[in-house]
């Protein structure tokens, strides 16, 4: 991601993972429009803030600060995502692919102080507090791991965590959809819905993420004692 030095001998992506690609980097957009863009009421007049959000989202006027480093962070960082998996970029151009992921680094690091900073001081209660930590100490593991196996040129293994950190980094997304969408949107009270979230927006698609590397894993190994 940072300081790649070579490259991967794995196939190219064939059409199914260009396509979750782009679904993703759509997804990305749609988020960054409709519930990203206008959080940035909050940076104006307290006046012009209540006027444009929602009595939830107002109370996030005293943590204004925390909150621009949160989604500010997280946009960054969507948006950086599907540039690293672009593997004929990253053939074409290895200082592209270097530059989008020093810039997905720099978001992450954004968004988990952001995170941080909210968490410590939500008006939430210690349960939504508790998901939101989690989820920025999954954030920081994650792409720390991105970064340390790709500086020690390990490609495959740094490809597999910058799926990890990007699967963290969708929680933005997921959370979204979850709270807004669907039969889950509908959920009451709403103080526990969203403490649910919290914890499924990140836990849920890491470790459907996680199975899949291990039955990949599993395949190999049964594969190749076959062939002995």
């Amino acid at each position: 991601m940072v300081s790649v030095h070579n490259t991967s001998t794995s196939s190219t992506p064939g059409l199914g993972s260009k396509a979750l690609i782009g679904l993703a980097a759509l997804a990305a957009l749609f988020f960054i429009a409709v519930a990203a863009l206008p959080y940035r009421a909050m940076f104006g007049s307290q006046e012009s803030a209540h006027q444009a959000l929602q009595d939830f989202q107002f109370a996030y006027w005293p943590r204004r600060g925390w909150l621009f480093l949160h989604i500010n962070g997280g946009t960054l960082a969507l948006l950086m995502g599907p540039w690293q998996f672009w593997t004929g970029l990253r053939r074409k151009s290895l200082v592209v692919h270097r530059w989008t992921g020093r810039l997905f680094l720099a978001g992450v690091a954004m968004g988990v102080t952001g995170a941080v900073g909210l968490s410590v001081t939500t008006t939430y209660g210690w349960a939504f507090a508790v998901g939101i930590m989690g989820l920025a100490a999954a954030w920081s593991i994650t792409t720390a791991m991105a970064y340390l196996t790709i500086r020690q040129r390990l490609v495959d293994l740094h490809k597999e965590w910058m799926i990890r950190a990007y699967v963290v980094t969708f929680a933005f997304v997921t959370f979204r959809i979850l709270s807004d969408y669907g039969p889950t949107s509908r959920l009451q009270p709403v103080q526990d819905r969203s403490n649910v979230i919290s914890w499924v927006c990140w836990v849920v698609p890491l470790g459907v993420t996680e199975m899949i590397f291990q039955v990949k894993r599993l395949n190999t190994a049964l594969r190749a004692r076959q062939a002995r």
